[in-house]
């Protein structure tokens, strides 16, 4: 992987987006490109479990929209399926948990912090719409290239 996001936003400034910086990686990975798949969440991951566990994630970054509500949507598991199919990264507009035993899986996620409990009561989930928060409007098919220096969005590959 050779890039590093600072050098796109100097080559593309009208196409870069830049996601605000109140986001932490928490997984292993640092340095990640990939075509954006959206879900919103309300509170529980069941919608984003079935993404992770069951479908092929190779190029792809999920980026998930809770609102920010205070309930863990990541862990140990969900972060095991991501592995096992590939995925790059996920982005987290909320909350994870397990940081310890995520620390080491080489995949990047992304997240505003910590939360130890999750939301157990199977919710609504929408899959492919777009998704607004830190600055940026995330639609299926961008790309998001992410490294130490930040979180960026592009309408097209550039890399």
């Amino acid at each position: 992987m050779d890039f590093f996001t600072a050098d796109i936003c100097d080559e593309h400034p009208d196409k870069v987006y830049v996601l605000d910086n109140e986001f932490k990686n928490y997984g292993a990975k640092q340095k990640v490109w990939g075509r954006v798949i959206t879900v919103k969440l309300d509170r529980n991951n069941n919608e984003l479990i079935k993404i992770l566990r069951d479908e092929n994630g190779s190029g792809k970054i999920v980026v998930v929209d809770v609102e920010s509500e205070y309930f863990a949507v990541v862990g140990e598991n969900l972060m095991k399926f991501a592995n096992n199919n590939n995925y790059e990264a996920i982005i987290v507009n909320g909350f994870v948990r397990d940081t310890l035993q995520i620390k080491d899986i080489p995949v990047a996620l992304f997240a505003k912090g910590t939360c130890p409990r999750k939301y157990i009561p199977i919710t609504d989930a929408k899959r492919g719409i777009e998704l607004s928060f830190g600055g940026v409007s995330f639609n299926e098919g961008d790309y998001v290239y992410a490294d130490s220096d930040g979180i960026i969005l592009t309408k097209e590959k550039i890399v």
